[in-house]
């Protein structure tokens, strides 16, 4: 029995080293790229545009407030590197229709040249219980996390396989890796595009990536990761132990880049199982009380 499990593990190895040549693309050089970054007025978004600022890449920023965006150009021209570099602003609602979206799109190529990379980090959240969301909480957030980043993808993708090189960034969260409770709107876009990504890498791009990040890690630390995942061209990227241990439970038919990747996720996957189960069972017991407490302060109020 052991020397079979060993001899599997063996193959296992062989058939990574041989496919890995395939799937890890060449690193994607910043200086000089245009690198088009969605949700770039704010947070993650405006951190990842000034990360690749700093490494010499052209920007556009795509958002909806105006004022935002004219803010977020003034501070990330403060860490340009050359006289050359250039911030470009488009103000646009992504999730609202395809054609006005290339056509913004298509402006900043013939302005910056052709998108090297796009970052979609567009996105909002409603939390709430599910039968206390309204029905048109689901629609706004379906139409602004998953179709706010499948029409900015869908408009750069035939430039980017006609030159064989190119990004496609999707920010997720841990609520796109497991169902957390008053998420219920949320959780399902963000799990629409981890769906999107992996359906997107089996296409004749050079690479996709989807960067799943934490919500306990600074914006400026969850964008530095997401520009060295990408300019490696990794198709998991996560931040901080919690991150790691989710992308290795939630893998599943996932691509790996590197035959250490695919060992990892082989040897950890059981215990960080294990691990997983304890932090379920927790959760449902903090939503418990909760909802105990919630019930006993509501009868209290009642009888007051």
């Amino acid at each position: 029995m052991l020397l079979l499990a060993a001899a599997f593990l063996v193959a296992f190895v062989l058939l990574l080293y041989m496919v890995s040549p395939l799937i890890s693309p060449k690193p994607l050089a910043l200086p000089g790229a245009h690198v088009v970054v969605t949700g770039g007025s704010s947070g993650i978004g405006k951190c990842v545009a000034i990360e690749c600022y700093k490494q010499g890449a052209f920007i556009t920023l795509v958002a909806r407030n105006e004022d935002k965006l004219l803010q977020a150009k003034k501070e990330i021209e403060k860490h340009s590197i050359n006289d050359k570099q250039v911030v470009l602003c488009i103000s646009v609602d992504l999730s609202q229709d395809y054609n006005h979206v290339e056509n913004v799109i298509k402006q900043a190529q013939e302005k910056l040249g052709p998108v090297d990379m796009l970052v979609n980090c567009a996105g909002m959240s409603i939390p709430g219980k599910f039968e206390d969301l309204e029905v048109s909480s689901f629609e706004r957030l379906m139409s602004i996390n998953y179709l706010g980043s499948v029409y900015p993808s869908r408009a750069v993708i035939t430039t980017m396989k006609e030159r064989r090189v190119g990004r496609i960034v999707f920010v997720s969260s841990q609520a796109g890796q497991v169902g957390l409770f008053g998420y219920t709107a949320y959780s399902p876009s963000k799990f629409a595009l981890r769906g999107l990504a992996e359906a997107l890498q089996m296409e004749p791009l050079e690479t996709r990536l989807i960067s799943e990040t934490t919500s306990v890690c600074k914006p400026e630390q969850v964008a530095k990761q997401i520009v060295k995942d990408a300019i490696q061209g990794n198709f998991n990227s996560s931040l901080g132990s919690d991150g790691y241990m989710l992308s290795s439970l939630t893998c599943g038919m996932a691509p790996v880049t590197s035959i250490t990747e695919g060992l990892q996720q082989v040897v950890t996957m059981g215990l960080f199982r294990i691990i997983a189960l304890f932090y379920l069972g927790s959760f449902d017991n903090i939503v418990r009380r909760c909802m105990v407490q919630r019930a006993k302060s509501e009868g209290a109020d009642k009888t007051a």
